[in-house]
C-alpha cells in the first residue's frame, strides 16, 4: 500500500465514529479522536489534522462521508 493509500485509510478510520454531514471545519476537527492533533503516518509521511485543515476550503463543506474528506485532503496535500 502506498503512503497516499495508507494516509487515506487512516483518515477514513479516524472519522469512523463521525456523524455526517460535517458542515464546518470546526465540526470536522471535533469529529476526530484527538482533534487537530490527530496524526496519520505512513513511512516518512506524517500529517496532522491541523495541517490537513489548512488545505480545506469553505466550498469543500459539507462533507457527506469520511471517504470524501480523505479524498480532498490527500489530493490537496500532494500525497
Amino acid at each position: 500500500m502506498s503512503a497516499k493509500d495508507e494516509i487515506h485509510a487512516q483518515i477514513v478510520g479516524a472519522l469512523k465514529e463521525a456523524k455526517f454531514p460535517i458542515k464546518t471545519p470546526e465540526e470536522l476537527m471535533a469529529a476526530l479522536p484527538q482533534g487537530a492533533a490527530t496524526k496519520c503516518k505512513a513511512g516518512d509521511v506524517e500529517i496532522t489534522a491541523g495541517d490537513a485543515g489548512k488545505v480545506l476550503k469553505a466550498s469543500d463543506f459539507p462533507f457527506k462521508d469520511a471517504r470524501q474528506v480523505a479524498d480532498v485532503i490527500v489530493k490537496r496535500a500532494g500525497l
